[in-house]
Order: structure tokens, then C-alpha cells, then sequence
């Protein structure tokens, strides 16, 4: 899909088409579908624009999602406190203890996903055996028939027997399965098959536990409702509980920080994004970055947000809208993946849009209900932020049309360097950059004016990412020479995917020109 978007801003190079990672296909009835339907897009200004904008607004609605997630999770916490100590723990004070534990988080980032895992990995597993044992401990000893509520028969019936009040309810339901849409973020730091299995085994199973003991509970204390979690668990654990749940909700608002920072750098890749600095963290694992400004922002929106709603029960409806969002335009993007890239039959495809595509739209339409009841934020949030991609991507891809027009001929840029000999030639590599993968930009003109000098070796560099996961090392790098030879000026193009290792691909550039400058070491300057 992406391959559509740089059609919209920047022009292809012959040499791209034989970077791919894909094998050739027998024409079969799903290969001919795959490739009517990527001809139909990529044929279509009108579907190149709609998907551009409808990921754009996925990318908004996750980074909303990553300034509610840290806010929700930590100040439903800290609520705790007030379970257990009413008269001590004011509102106001839960609403300050949640924004300085908010910019500790936020101040940990900066130390990387990986040492940030390994410090809450031990955290995580003790929290799933905790929950899990409260779980069985409270239907062991309260009621062991509340395994009758995995019937799916009950759901029907709940709903039979309420109407509308159940159909509302699903917008406070969908707080059980919020994460789901962050999953993402965690394939880019992990296989996926980790991921499937720490979800399989550890995760549902555990989760499954813990809401049926706190089912069982609510059946002898209905009225403890607002409190279920706190309220249900046994006294003696009652604060080493509170400590696991503040650091499991910080662990839970690291995954949806990490993968804002992750779908920003895709973004950025693909010219929707203004430029900002990212710091590989790890150079064994993929994906895992650090973006300096987006983690200040991303701190104060959470600690507006915070001070702004000061309760769960505001921020769940915001939060609620942001996670169906996220989750309704994955599946849509995914159903074109199915079709293009995974080629699934026809009839699975259908069934899926039957069956998730409904459950995912009856479950917006409920956390749409309350959207004047703080609702509105993630989607004014996400309109923000489109706006600011879209105004981006539209002067980008404005400037990159106007160097191409006017690009400099290599006539030019010969009467150029002539015309500087009368003065000198610095000894040396001089690296310009420029978002053209043909000819020389128009600021080299501009340069040369106002700085009547120029280096020994000029490399006018480009770095493009391709639309594959991985660009091979021999791959990676595209050079030309601009004639006359004499002038030693030269192209490079610095090609990277997607999970590419490439940490600094100038560091890589000016290592494959180190013989070059050696070479050149013995030649008269000028």
C-alpha cells in the first residue's frame, strides 16, 4: 500500500522494480484479482487520495490513542488509593500523583524499548499470576458456576432482556478488549509468533480468569461495581496489589508510546510527516526508536488531558471512540491486504468482513453514543493532526515537482564548476541532500552564488524508502556519475525498507566514498 502512496510523492526509478521481496505468481483467479484491483488503485488520483487521507487518519487516531492510553491506565490505577483510604486520597490529589507518575514515564522513554522491556518484563508476568490467582481465588470461594458465563447463548439473552440499555453498555464492554489495536507496535519489536503465543497462553487465559472472579464477586456484591477490581481482592494483598497495577498500567501506556513512535516513522518515510530527529535504540532488534520531540508532546497532551478529564469515567468515553476507530480502519486496510498481498480466498474474505467487520461496527456505534460526553476529543485530535499531515504531504510533494521541473542539466552544472575554478576547489567530499533521484536541484545553483567555492568530490545524495521490508546491503546504494567525469560530481541514492537495520545510512554513504577520497588525495586541486 505504500507503494501507492509514493506515487504521490516521489517518481519511481527503474531500479526499484528489482528490489522487491515478492515471487512470481501462476496467473490464477486471485492473482488476476490482486492485480486488477493494485491497477484499479494505483490507475485512480481518487483512490490514491482517499486511502492517503484514510491512513492518515488511522495514524492520527493512533497517536490520540497514545495520549488517552497513558492517561486512562495510570489514573485508573492510582484510584485505588481512594478504595482504600477515602478520607486521606482526594481527587485532586489522585489527579497530581497520576501526572508525576505520567512524566516519569515519559522521562523513562529516552533509555529505549529494550532496557524499558527488560525493566518491565518481570512486572508483566507477575501481574498475569496475580490476576490470575485472584481470579480463581474469588469463583473458587464465592460461586465456581460463574463459568457459565462463557455460553455465548448469555449474550443473546442479555440483550433480549435489556434493548437498548445493553447496546449502550458495549461502549464501557469495549474496555475489556482495548490493547488489541496497539498489537501492531509489538509485531514491530517482535516476531509474530511471540507475540501469538504470549496472547494465546498467557494473556486470554489469564484475562478470562480475572473477569470471572470479579464476575463471581459481583454476585454477592452487586453494589460494588465501580470498584470491582479493588473491592475483590483479599485485604492482606490488598497495597502490593495497588504497587503491581500502577506498574502494569505504565507498561500498558509503553506499548501504545512505543508504537506512536513507530507509525511516525513510517509516516515520516512516506512524506505525511513534518521532519523530527529518531534514535535507534537497539541494533539487535527492529523497530525499536525514540523520538525525542513526539515524547515532550505526547507528555504534555497526556498531562492536559489528564488535569482537563481529572476522572476514568470522562476519559473512558474519548478513549473508547479512539480504540474502535483504530480497530474498524485496520480491518478495512487489512481486507485490501488480504486481496492484494495474501491472496485469500474470496469466501474468507467475505466471512470476515461478515463477522468482524459487524461486531467492530455495533461496537462504534456504541461508543459514538456518548460522543458529546468527551467523545469528541480523539476525533478533534485526529483532525488536528490530519490537517498537519495533509498540509505536509501537500507542500512536499509541491517542492519535490518544483525541483524536478527545475533541475539543473549536467551542462549546467559543468558552466557551474568552470565558473568556480576561477576562484578554488576545496579538498574534499562535499554531500548535498535532495529529495530528487534524478538530476541536480536547483539549490546547487543557489550555493554556488553565494559561496563561490566547492569541494574536490561533490555527492548530491537522496534517501528513499521502498515499499519492502528489507533493501540488501548491495542494493542499498545507487550511484551515478555526472558528466563530464572530470568534474567528479556524482549521484547517490541511499535505498532502505521498512525493518532495514540501516541505523545511519550517511555514515554508510560517506564510508562507501572513503576510497573515493583516497583516490582523489592524489590529484592536483585546483
Amino acid at each position: 500500500m505504500s507503494s501507492l502512496f509514493s506515487k504521490l510523492t516521489t517518481t519511481e526509478m527503474a531500479e526499484d522494480k528489482d528490489v522487491s521481496t515478492f515471487k512470481l505468481d501462476m496467473p490464477d483467479r486471485r492473482t488476476r484479482r490482486a492485480s486488477k484491483l493494485k491497477s484499479t488503485l494505483e490507475n485512480s488520483n481518487f483512490a490514491k487520495f482517499f486511502l492517503l487521507l484514510a491512513t492518515m487518519l488511522g495514524t492520527s487516531m493512533v497517536i490520540g490513542d497514545g495520549v488517552l492510553t497513558p492517561c486512562i491506565s495510570v489514573l485508573s490505577a492510582v484510584g485505588g488509593v481512594k478504595a482504600a483510604a477515602p478520607s486521606v486520597m482526594t481527587e485532586d490529589r489522585i489527579v497530581w500523583l497520576s501526572v508525576a507518575i505520567l512524566i516519569l514515564l515519559f522521562v523513562f522513554q529516552r533509555f529505549g524499548t529494550e532496557k524499558v522491556g527488560y525493566t518491565f518484563a518481570p512486572i508483566l508476568c507477575m501481574w498475569f499470576v496475580l490476576i490470575t490467582g485472584i481470579g480463581i481465588y474469588n469463583f473458587v470461594t464465592i460461586d465456581i458456576t460463574i463459568f457459565r458465563a462463557l455460553n455465548p447463548m448469555y449474550i443473546v439473552a442479555y440483550f433480549q432482556r435489556n434493548g437498548k440499555d445493553a447496546w449502550v453498555s458495549l461502549g464501557g464492554v469495549v474496555m475489556c478488549i482495548t490493547g488489541a489495536e496497539a498489537l501492531f507496535a509489538d509485531v514491530g519489536h517482535f516476531t509474530v509468533r511471540s507475540v501469538q503465543i504470549s496472547m494465546c497462553c498467557v494473556t486470554y487465559p489469564a484475562l478470562i480468569l480475572a473477569y470471572l472472579g470479579q464476575g463471581a464477586f459481583l454476585t454477592k456484591h452487586s453494589d460494588e461495581v465501580a470498584d470491582t477490581f479493588y473491592k475483590s481482592l483479599p485485604k492482606s494483598i490488598y497495597w502490593p496489589m495497588f504497587g503491581v497495577a500502577v506498574l502494569a498500567a505504565i507498561i500498558a501506556s509503553q506499548a501504545l508510546i512505543s508504537g506512536t513512535f513507530a507509525i511516525i516513522q513510517q509516516s515520516l518515510a512516506l512524506g505525511c510527516f513534518p521532519r523530527v530527529k529518531i534514535m535507534h535504540t537497539s541494533k539487535k532488534h527492529h523497530g525499536q526508536i525514540y523520538i525525542p520531540e513526539i515524547n515532550t508532546l505526547l507528555m504534555l497532551a497526556c498531562v492536559l488531558v489528564t488535569l482537563a478529564f481529572r476522572t476514568t469515567e470522562k476519559l473512558s468515553n474519548a478513549y473508547g471512540i479512539a480504540v474502535v476507530f483504530v480497530m474498524v480502519l485496520t480491518s478495512c486496510f487489512l481486507v485490501l491486504v488480504m486481496i492484494m498481498i495474501w491472496k485469500t480466498h474470496i469466501l474468507l474474505i467475505i466471512a470476515y468482513v461478515l463477522v468482524i467487520g459487524s461486531v467492530e461496527l455495533v461496537y462504534l456505534s456504541a461508543v459514538l453514543y456518548k460522543f458529546d460526553q468527551g467523545g469528541y476529543l480523539p476525533l478533534a485530535f485526529a483532525m488536528f493532526l490530519l490537517f498537519i499531515m495533509y498540509v505536509w504531504n501537500y507542500v512536499y510533494r509541491k517542492k519535490y515537482h518544483f525541483e524536478l521541473k527545475n533541475k539543473i542539466s549536467p551542462e549546467k552544472v559543468k558552466e557551474t564548476v568552470d565558473e568556480t575554478n576561477s576562484y578554488h576547489r576545496l579538498p574534499g567530499l562535499a554531500i548535498f541532500y535532495s529529495e530528487l533521484v534524478h538530476g541536480i536541484p536547483p539549490i546547487f545553483k543557489h550555493y554556488v552564488e553565494n559561496v563561490p567555492a566547492l569541494h574536490s568530490v561533490l555527492v548530491f545524495a537522496s534517501v528513499k524508502s521502498l515499499p519492502i521490508s528489507k533493501v540488501p546491503l548491495e542494493e542499498r546504494f545507487l550511484f551515478r556519475r555526472v558528466k563530464p567525469y572530470d568534474l567528479y560530481v556524482f549521484r547517490c541514492v541511499v535505498r532502505y525498507g521498512c525493518l532495514t537495520k540501516n541505523l545511519s545510512p550517511w555514515s554508510k554513504l560517506k564510508k562507501k566514498f572513503g576510497l573515493l577520497i583516497i583516490r582523489r588525495q592524489k590529484i592536483k586541486y585546483f
